[in-house]
């Protein structure tokens, strides 16, 4: 176990409703597109796979697809939608979990790195990805440059989302390098909300690429966006 946050069963049902804008095919397609061509004719690894938004339509496209995914009812989410022989998923957390075989891609998106809370957890899910990939395999990370410079100073909170559904903020301890999403989510029509609150180890590019080279890799390239 890492010190990833347990996604719980309640989070996990409702997760592809919240998620529905970005699991949209237009929304998808460059990122199905990325990964399909770095993939080739060989197989793809997907770390923390979640409910298959990207990994499920990937394997649609003729990408044999593998998954490690830490929470069971998140996995429990994507085997509804398509059965273990067409798309296998390891329970287990990814800085550390081997599955069998060598693959062309590994990939880990949608700022999911910063789920592990510690550098050396970090590090590990490089040295992790490295030891699964055939020679000339590529790792790809998708991940949000850190939002410090809309900090001023003395100032510890920056709102990401205010919108009439969902106040969404993030607070920073810029030592520890932990940031914490907040969410407060309206609920039905009566005027409730939901909250919640999820921890992050944010990480700069650089420091990236000094945990690639530490496992052995060497950085490619650097895009602002899947086009």
């Amino acid at each position: 176990m890492t010190s990833s946050e347990l996604w719980t069963r309640a989070t996990a049902d409702r997760y592809d409703a919240e998620e529905a804008e970005n699991s949209s095919a237009a929304v998808l397609e460059p990122t199905l597109c990325f990964l399909a061509e770095l993939a080739g004719d060989g197989r793809a690894l997907e770390f923390a796979i979640g409910t298959g938004r990207v990994g499920v339509p990937l394997r649609e496209r003729g990408v044999p697809v593998v998954g490690i995914e830490l929470s069971e009812p998140m996995a429990a989410v994507l085997r509804r939608k398509v059965d273990e022989a067409t798309l296998p998923v390891v329970i287990g957390d990814m800085a550390t979990t081997v599955v069998p075989g060598e693959f062309t891609l590994v990939y880990l998106v949608y700022n999911t790195i910063s789920n592990l809370l510690t550098q050396d957890e970090q590090a590990e899910c490089f040295r992790n990805a490295a030891r699964h990939l055939a020679p000339g395999g590529r790792f790809v990370i998708e991940l949000e440059v850190p939002p410090l410079r809309f900090l001023p100073p003395g100032q510890v909170a920056v709102p990401f989302d205010v919108s009439e559904r969902h106040l969404g903020f993030d607070t920073f301890d810029l030592v520890g390098q932990i940031l914490v999403s907040h969410h407060f989510t309206r609920d039905g029509e009566d005027g409730s909300y939901r909250r919640g609150a999820s921890r992050h180890r944010y990480a700069w590019p650089a420091e990236l690429d000094l945990m690639a080279r530490i496992a052995g890799l060497e950085r490619e390239r650097r895009v602002a966006d899947w086009d």
